[in-house]
């Protein structure tokens, strides 16, 4: 735990950071850079939104990695989620609020977040989470939130110990991975006519998570297991667990992971031989995957989404066409859940102000407005929130990599 010292530090740092990023009047930046290497005080970074004097302030904060290796997942949940907050800010003004936006990088660690979360509860401003973006940090800095009831609305955060806890404030607008590993191991059988896979995993939450459903669905299906090992992420050279696999001579090769090993890991298998199908989970969803292994390498290698295709109606093209000009930024990874979280909370935010009498309402009724979301019109994913925070809508996509380009398959069935 945090001495109360550097809580109050801490505190000072986040006060000033919205102050000096309101005055940045909402224009969108790059997330700043964590210098410190994994310190456990993070850099306050820019809010969204211009003050003003006749209304009330109040925060959202948008949490994930914002820098290092898995830099896609927060910094594109949070081009969109402040590309949603920028559409509804005048219409809170009118309420008499001004909803600003505070970006935070928990850098995908489970005790960053926890610091990222402290942080956040010491500002009176902040009424809402949403993030984290990773698992790992999701389930240490939820336990921070639980104590003062401060709700959180992940777009991504996929591991389903994370809503098995019994915390009120958790909720999450994406698949679990009970139910994406599942479907990706009954696609990899039926679709696919995988019959043998070597299993591996980079140790943590989500990785592990995910392979642990994988070999359970295939167990249960009758696809028969070569070899279930974990492995250390950010590693250079896999060649021992490599040669270990290609001995068992696997027709596919599934991974829990993110695109920064899993590139590593296919460069390296088909440099020794390997041609069968490679597959993991959403962390192989970044074009850096494709860079890292390099575009021959990566024919064959599926993978499952708990996001659909953005752009495949043109409601939905249009969408992107509009972002893009809006913002400078290409859609990413999580861009249009990260659009769809921030709406869920500010529908909840709007409600719980509505129910207070027009008054600022509290995280607690913040929370509970959060909470009871039905029937939600997300942009992208309809959104009813179960007892314990998943989304009823949630589904699970599948995709693949084809001459170096992302190629959406359909819905996991």
């Amino acid at each position: 735990m945090k001495k109360q010292k550097t809580l109050s530090i801490l505190a000072a740092t986040v006060a000033l950071g919205s102050v000096l990023a309101g005055c940045g009047g909402g224009q969108s930046t790059a997330p700043a850079q964590n210098s410190g290497g994994g310190s456990a005080t993070p850099a306050p970074q820019q809010s969204s939104g211009g003050g003003s004097g006749a209304t009330e302030k109040l925060v959202i904060a948008v949490v994930g990695p914002m820098s290092g290796q898995y830099s896609d997942y927060g910094s594109t949940a949070k081009a969109g989620a402040e590309y949603a907050l920028k559409e509804k800010q005048e219409a809170f003004k009118q309420l008499g609020f001004d909803v600003q936006l505070l970006a935070q990088d928990d850098q995908a660690d489970p005790k960053q977040g926890v610091a990222v979360a402290q942080m956040l509860i010491s500002n009176a401003d902040v009424v809402g989470v949403v993030g984290h973006a990773t698992t790992g940090a999701s389930i240490t800095a939820a336990a921070q939130y639980d104590q003062e009831k401060l709700a959180m609305v992940s777009p991504s955060a996929t591991g389903s110990d994370l809503t098995e806890q019994g915390k009120k404030i958790v909720h999450r607008i994406c698949a679990r991975d009970d139910q994406q590993g599942s479907k990706a191991a009954v696609y990899a059988k039926n679709q696919l006519g995988i019959k043998s896979a070597f299993i591996m995993h980079d140790k943590a939450a989500y990785g592990q998570g995910l392979a642990d459903e994988v070999k359970k669905q295939f167990e249960a299906d009758g696809v028969q297991i070569l070899g279930y090992e974990g492995v250390t992420a950010g590693e250079k050279d896999y060649s021992a667990i490599i040669n270990q696999i290609l001995a068992t001579k696997p027709e596919m090769i599934y991974f829990g992971g993110y695109y920064s090993d899993a590139g590593i890991i296919v460069k390296q298998a088909r440099e020794k031989g390997f041609k069968g199908v490679f597959m993991g989970g959403d962390g192989y969803d970044s074009a850096d995957l494709v860079k890292i292994a390099g575009a021959e390498n990566a024919n064959n290698v599926v993978f499952t989404s708990t996001v659909g295709d953005v752009g495949a109606t043109e409601e939905g093209k249009k969408w992107i066409t509009d972002f893009e000009s809006s913002t400078g930024n290409k859609v990413g990874i999580f861009t249009s859940f990260g659009y769809d979280s921030m709406g869920v909370m500010l529908n909840g935010l709007e409600e719980a102000i509505k129910a207070n009498g027009g008054k600022k309402p509290s995280r607690e009724q913040v929370l509970d407005a959060v909470h009871k979301t039905k029937d939600y019109k997300g942009k992208f994913v309809n959104v009813t929130f179960n007892e314990k925070g998943d989304n009823e809508f949630a589904s699970v996509y599948v995709y693949k990599y084809e001459n170096g380009q992302k190629v959406y398959i359909g819905e996991a069935k």
